[in-house]
């Protein structure tokens, strides 16, 4: 099955999977590859009351090459690559599930509306852009009406950034699995 014309593969690339998978490790081999000059964008907001949400932070830190510049982004994504987007550069973004949870309060044709500008800056882009993203959905449905609503837009999100990526990887089990290669894209 081919995929649609109008959902034309960019240049990007979706790394998805369950939590310490190893995805952002895979994301970062990727940028590393690239042999661009990377930027990371980060989309946590810092918790200096949260030592566990500190601990992540600077983990991630410590693996990310010196040379490597870093730029928060918890809600402006969409400005972020817009500004970065030259031929030359790599973005790295870790991750869509925390830009969705910052994002959570937004109605939803707000919401759709940011996805649909981001999908179009991603269209547009001349970076190569390499995306994170958190796999929810192969839970418990949630018990509480945000939780139902964070789970259902990242994933709503990620099936459609990963028919519109050049490449979409599953990293799960110690293994990187590129679906859009492997993979039957649903339409």
């Amino acid at each position: 099955m081919q995929r649609n014309p109008s959902s034309a593969p960019t240049a990007a690339i979706l790394v998805t999977g369950p939590a310490r998978s190893g995805k952002s490790e895979w994301a970062e081999r990727l940028a590393c590859d690239s042999g661009l000059a990377v930027i990371y964008v980060a989309t946590a907001r810092e918790d200096p009351n949260d030592p566990d949400w500190t601990a992540r932070i600077a983990a991630h830190r410590v693996r990310r090459p010196p040379e490597w510049l870093t730029l928060c982004a918890p809600t402006e994504l969409e400005s972020v690559i817009e500004a970065h987007a030259g031929a030359d550069q790599c973005l790295l973004i870790d991750s869509l599930g925390t830009w969705v949870a910052n994002l959570i309060e937004l109605d939803e044709t707000a919401w759709q509306a940011r996805v649909t500008r981001l999908r179009e800056v991603l269209t547009r882009s001349s970076a190569l852009v390499i995306l994170v993203a958190e796999e929810t959905g192969w839970g418990v449905i949630p018990a509480y009406p945000v939780g139902r609503r964070f789970r259902d837009r990242l994933g709503d999100l990620v099936r459609r950034l990963g028919s519109q990526c050049a490449a979409t990887y599953l990293v799960t089990g110690g293994y990187a699995i590129d679906l859009a290669r492997y993979g039957t894209p649903l339409s």
